[in-house]
């Protein structure tokens, strides 16, 4: 395509939304007028969908439940007046805790104020407010955030050993919808006992984010901790960011909560609009199956030329991934439907992995993040006429036209600044291109089964870790591990068995093992 039919198609499909002040450009995919008109009658399908799953429809079938967390932008669009009411008394909430907290009217036993807030969740509990605090939390933040988005002891330590002596100044958000997860329970008991240790009551310094009438909110009135906060049931954990989940931690670092959800109830309003041209989330969702031939053929690198947003890529995997990753479709056939999601930021992978998306394997399409605003203030020129900034959009600019040289198709997208109103549309953007890529491809977009599968995995591996010790200890001899699993009834888990007795010698608990740890047959399980 020569230089004048590129121009005329940037400009043909250059969208502009005037309220936020975001560009969208998908003209260096390469679709052509045949796709695009055989693609329109899937989009009204998907567009009507949409707007049954807002007004209410059983949107998640596996579980019975609706998906709601559109209305946590705009309750007047929730289906019953109840479900309005404790949007807004959830969020009357946030905004009279967060102030409690600012003021000190609420504050640890042993000081004026918190100073530091530990967040414990994992999956969607913890990226969105992992992103938002990158993102957008003031260098002089009221209360320095810290996470515990995992069950690794040595992760745990090292974000305990990060607070230090401040503990008894620290606020903790326990995330857990069921208060069930494995991991954020274990995080939440080791933090008990680090407070414990210090000879602090845990419930002092602790609020609870949960759903109603689970175990954790149990946990939280039993052992009197400061409050706790409502999980919606028709919320899902990776759209849950401006629930409560996300919206607690962001108010009490200073970010204007009420600026976030107003971005994306505009980002809403753009793309409830019934037409492909006109609809920003509509055009990813087009751009996302033309390039990956409605089969996620090709993953997703999103690329955003702003530190600020270094995280948003792996807000988008979970986002992305756990939402169409499926392995059958609506009507139960086998489709095994996704689109993989990596990215770090630019212009730093102009030096990592940028050499392979021009020169090698061309199974990817890319997604440039644009921020217009160089910084706040005047910059500085590095050479003469040329600041930083205009280095780093020379960079974008340069990789998109040499990427296009090369036949690598992709999508850019430009926010005039990074603030809570513009980071709070491009959440709900991906939230509604997911919801719409999900209908044009017949899949539940909305819940989780290989998550699940996992869970359930992992169970069962604990309880054969509880039966092979009981027999280890009622053994009056070291046992092989053929003769272990076969005392145990499981022949065809050797391997599993093998690999539990290992993590336990290493971590010096309950047993020992003897023998050559290279050649597992030689090897015997006694008691410690």
């Amino acid at each position: 395509m020569n230089s004048t039919d590129l121009w005329q198609r940037y400009q043909d499909w250059l969208y502009y939304d005037e309220n936020l002040g975001f560009y969208l450009d998908i003209s260096r995919i390469g679709f052509d007028d045949f796709f695009l008109k055989a693609m329109l009658p899937k989009f009204e399908r998907a567009f009507q969908q949409m707007a049954d799953l807002e007004a209410g429809a059983i949107a998640n079938p596996d579980e019975n439940r609706q998906v709601g967390h559109y209305w946590l932008r705009n309750p007047d669009l929730a289906p019953s007046p109840d479900l309005k009411q404790e949007i807004v008394e959830t969020l009357a909430q946030i905004d009279t805790f967060t102030q409690q907290i600012h003021s000190g009217s609420i504050h640890p036993p042993h000081a004026e104020r918190f100073t530091d807030l530990l967040v414990i969740g994992i999956g969607g509990s913890a990226l969105g407010p992992q992103f938002i605090a990158d993102a957008l939390a003031p260098q002089n933040a009221p209360l320095a955030i810290h996470f515990i988005d995992n069950t690794d002891p040595a992760g745990i330590d090292r974000t305990l050993g990060r607070i230090g002596d401040r503990l008894d100044r620290t606020l903790v958000l326990v995330i857990s919808k069921s208060g069930g997860t494995p991991e954020t329970r274990n995080g939440m008991i080791e933090a008990q006992a680090a407070y414990q240790k210090r000879g602090l009551k845990f419930g002092d310094y602790a609020v609870a984010i949960t759903g109603h009438d689970s175990q954790l909110e149990k946990i939280a009135h039993s052992e009197q901790w400061i409050t706790t906060f409502p999980m919606h049931d028709w919320v899902g954990g990776r759209t849950s960011e401006m629930s409560a989940v996300g919206l607690v931690p962001a108010a009490l670092q200073g970010i204007d909560i009420h600026a976030i959800l107003e971005g994306a109830k505009l980002m809403d309003i753009a793309t409830r609009r019934p037409d492909l041209a006109t609809n920003p989330a509509a055009l990813l969702a087009f751009a996302w199956y033309y390039a990956g031939n409605g089969k996620g053929a090709k993953d997703m690198v999103i690329l955003p030329y702003k530190d600020s947003l270094l995280l948003f890529s792996r807000y988008l995997q979970q986002l992305v991934m756990e939402s169409l990753g499926k392995e059958k479709d609506l009507e139960g056939h086998i489709v095994h439907q996704g689109i993989a999601v990596y990215g770090n930021k630019g212009s730093t992978d102009q030096h990592a992995y940028v050499q392979q998306l021009r020169e090698g394997v061309p199974n990817f399409f890319i997604t440039f993040i644009e921020v217009l605003n160089d910084r706040q203030g005047e910059s500085i020129e590095v050479e003469a006429g040329i600041t930083s900034g205009d280095y780093l959009s020379g960079l974008l600019q340069g990789t998109r036209q040499a990427l296009y040289e090369n036949k690598r198709e992709s999508i850019t997208l430009s926010l005039p600044e990074v603030n809570p109103r513009t980071v709070g549309a491009l959440i709900a953007l991906y939230d509604r291109a997911v919801g719409l890529y999900g209908y044009l491809v017949n899949v539940n977009a909305y819940h989780q089964p290989g998550v699940e599968a996992g869970k359930k995995a992992a169970a069962s591996v604990l309880a054969l870790q509880r039966q092979m010790v009981q027999v280890v200890q009622q053994s009056p001899q070291p046992i092989s591990l053929t003769d272990l699993a076969q005392q145990m009834g499981v022949p065809e888990q050797i391997e599993t068995i093998y690999k539990i007795v290992r993590h336990l010698h290493s971590n010096q608990r309950e047993i020992v093992l003897k023998g050559d740890l290279g050649q597992p047959t030689t090897l015997t399980v006694a008691r410690l």
